[in-house]
């Protein structure tokens, strides 16, 4: 029962780090980066100082990342525990007939070892070898931003300024206002919001003049207060 449950927990865990993982990329986070901090909370290991600055200045990214500290802790105590009566001396995991005549009671931890590494190995091969994680992904993501789980910000911010100043770039989505706009019509300046440059078809336009057309699928490298850029392109906005 013990083995079981082991085994268990550990798919809980690799759930819960990929769910957290799609959180923090749909608050803008690129996928690398949010693969990392959600492996990081969970573990309470490697943070680093830039971009756990990026977790802990957003407020969803905190509740996002406490979630995952909550769940890591409760995982890692389970996980230690029925590792550890797992390798006691006593009854195989699984109730299978003949299993006390065919395993001597000392050996029953290394056959539940084995089982470990079977799962684990096997685990791995899941995740990396097959399709399988990249289907859940887009099932989560999908079902996530609908509902609003995490509310999909449309941008990352590239570095952090004095004064609640940064670079962002951002991605438009497709019912962004201004789609199909000039700059001078879309009012961004207005804002505090100055774009540095317009990437389209991996052509980079820089300090595009104030008749350039924002066109969909463009990519906007823009300059101001981060707090101004999250309010004018976050969800409630577009």
């Amino acid at each position: 029962m013990n083995l079981i449950l082991f085994l268990a927990t550990i798919t809980i865990s690799l759930i819960a780090v990929r769910i957290g993982a799609i959180a923090f990329e749909l608050t803008g986070l690129r996928w690398d980066v949010a693969k990392f901090q959600a492996i990081s909370c969970f573990t309470g290991t490697g943070f680093t100082t830039r971009e756990a600055e990026m977790v802990t200045n957003h407020p969803q990214r905190r509740q996002i990342a406490s979630v995952l500290m909550v769940l890591g802790n409760a995982g890692l105590v389970t996980i230690i525990a029925t590792f550890a009566n797992s390798m006691r001396p006593g009854k195989l995991a699984f109730d299978l007939p003949f299993t006390d005549a065919v395993f001597p009671e000392h050996l029953l931890p290394w056959v539940n070892l084995l089982i470990i590494i079977i799962f684990l190995y096997m685990a791995y091969r899941v995740l990396t070898k097959t399709e399988l994680p990249s289907k859940f992904t887009d099932i989560i993501r999908r079902k996530m931003a609908k509902d609003y789980v995490a509310k999909p910000f449309t941008f990352e911010e590239l570095r952090i300024v004095t004064g609640g100043y940064g670079v962002s770039r951002i991605e438009l989505h497709d019912d962004t206002p201004m789609i199909n706009q000039t700059i001078m019509e879309s009012d961004i300046r207005n804002h505090d919001i100055n774009i540095l440059a317009v990437e389209r078809n991996h052509q980079v336009t820089p300090n595009p003049n104030p008749n350039f057309k924002i066109l969909k699928g463009d990519i906007l490298i823009c300059f101001g207060k981060l707090n101004e850029m999250r309010n004018t392109f976050s969800p409630a906005k577009i």
